[in-house]
C-alpha cells in the first residue's frame, strides 16, 4: 500500500467517524460499530482491526464520550451475564447431584455389608426376619430364620 492510499484511507475513515456520531451515515446501518465504520468509510474491516488501529481506537473513545455503549460490547456483556448466571446454576445442581452421589455410594456400601453378612451368616443373630409389608401385614410363607440354619 502507498502513501497516498493511505492518507486517503484515513482520510475516508475520519470523515466515516464523523458521519456516525453525527447520525448522518451515508453507506452503512449507522450503528456505532467497527462493521458500520468501514462500511461507511467504504474500507475492509481489516485496516480498521490491523492497520489503522489508531482511529478504531479514537473511534471507540469518542462512543464511549458520548455514553454510549456499542451494540457488540451491550451484547457481549449481555452474553457474559447469562453466562455466569448460567454457571452458578450448574455449580448449585453439580453441588447437589454431588451430595446425591454420596449419599447413594454409603447406601450402596450398607446394602453390600448386609448382603456379605446374609450371605456369610455373618449377621447378629444369624437369623432373617421378615419385616412387617407397607400394609402392616405379614406375607404369607416370609422366611423366619436363616436357610442354613
Amino acid at each position: 500500500m502507498n502513501a497516498q492510499s493511505a492518507t486517503a484511507d484515513r482520510d475516508a475513515i475520519r470523515a466515516a467517524i464523523d458521519r456516525l456520531l453525527a447520525g448522518t451515515p451515508r453507506r452503512s446501518n449507522g450503528s456505532l460499530t467497527i462493521v458500520a465504520l468501514a462500511d461507511e468509510a467504504n474500507v475492509k474491516r481489516h485496516l480498521l482491526t490491523h492497520r489503522h488501529t489508531d482511529l478504531k481506537d479514537d473511534f471507540y473513545a469518542r462512543v464511549r464520550a458520548r455514553g454510549h455503549v456499542p451494540d457488540n460490547e451491550r451484547k457481549l456483556r449481555d452474553d457474559l451475564t447469562k453466562a455466569q448466571s448460567r454457571i452458578t446454576e450448574l455449580v448449585a445442581e453439580n453441588n447437589k447431584l454431588q451430595g446425591e452421589n454420596d449419599a447413594l455410594a454409603r447406601i450402596v456400601n450398607v446394602l453390600e455389608l448386609e448382603n456379605h453378612e446374609l450371605r456369610t451368616g455373618t449377621g447378629r443373630s444369624g437369623r432373617l426376619v421378615a419385616l412387617p409389608s407397607t400394609n402392616g401385614h405379614r406375607s404369607k410363607g416370609a422366611p423366619t430364620q436363616h436357610a442354613g440354619t
